[in-house]
């Protein structure tokens, strides 16, 4: 079987502003989580979707500078539609009967993270999919094993591909995030380093610590190695930091602990219909393959 654990915090940034505004007549701004619920319901249609958690940051970023996947934040920067809505789409995936993780203190992506190397070897398992596109998690994957899903694309990024879009081993992708910079993290990167010379020197060394200072021990093609050794050399201990705050943890305290308890077992019929009022839209539920309990 197949274990999908869910980005929610992105599939709610994508819908907030990929589907329409819309408010409810409290006044309620619902657009996104409206699309979130049909987001889900269409992954819930996939035969293969048997076990499933969708993990979210308590507060997420409207407009992560440079775009891609959202942070959490805290301040005016949140747009307040967005910011309002994340009770509610915590919501939207409960009352669908899905198991959530709602990070306070850490992130979405540690919940991930955690998931992923938690159960990629319980018995029974053929593959844990990670949907998101988020860079960070790219350091998750596992051979066939482990792999990102893009569901805009409905594209699979396994342990090969990793390596065909970075240079890098999975392992190495938090050094190379912090070697070229990573916008939407806010990850400055080093001066002059790129996404192929980033990869090229982790491909030889495979960890920042492990790069030499002196460009004369570079042998690796790599060019403006000595402009590139000297800013590394300078700055190595800033760029260790920003490394290591993109490595993900794996010992985030989910209750979860065996697969049974990840099962989907179909939507909750009171919480739905709860959800259909709030929401002032019920285009999904006509989709729902499977419930839970009966009227």
């Amino acid at each position: 079987m197949k274990l999908h654990l869910v980005d929610g915090t992105l599939d709610l940034f994508r819908c907030f502003h990929g589907a329409p505004r819309a408010r409810n007549a409290a006044g309620e701004e619902v657009g996104a989580c409206r699309g979130l619920a049909h987001t889900l319901v269409k992954l819930l249609r996939d035969e293969a979707a048997t076990h499933v958690a969708v993990a979210f940051d308590t507060v997420v970023d409207a407009t992560p500078p440079g775009g891609g996947a959202p942070r959490p934040v805290a301040g005016p920067g949140v747009d307040p539609d967005l910011r309002r809505q994340h009770p509610l789409a915590a919501e939207v995936a409960r009352a669908l009967g899905l198991v959530i993780w709602p990070m306070i203190r850490l992130q979405a992506d540690d919940a991930l993270a955690t998931g992923a190397a938690r159960f990629r070897e319980a018995p029974g398992v053929e593959q844990v999919v990670i949907a998101t596109t988020d860079l960070d998690l790219l350091q998750c994957v596992v051979g066939e094993r482990v792999v990102l899903w893009d569901r805009i694309r409905d594209r699979i990024t396994d342990e090969a591909a990793v390596r065909e879009r970075t240079g890098v081993a999975p392992g190495s992708v938090p050094d190379w995030l912090a070697l070229k910079g990573d916008p939407s993290d806010g990850l400055p990167g080093l001066p002059g380093f790129g996404p192929k010379s980033a990869g090229a020197v982790l491909a030889r060394w495979g960890r920042i610590e492990a790069i030499p200072d002196d460009p004369d021990d570079w042998d690796v093609a790599v060019r403006g190695a000595a402009r590139l050794a000297g800013v590394l050399r300078k700055r190595r201990a800033e760029v260790l930091l920003h490394r290591n705050l993109s490595r993900k943890r794996t010992d985030v305290p989910l209750p979860q602990t065996t697969l049974r308890e990840l099962a989907w077992p179909g939507a909750d019929r009171a919480r739905v219909a709860a959800l259909v009022d709030r929401l002032e839209e019920d285009g999904f539920v006509g989709r729902i393959p499977r419930w839970s309990s009966q009227p």
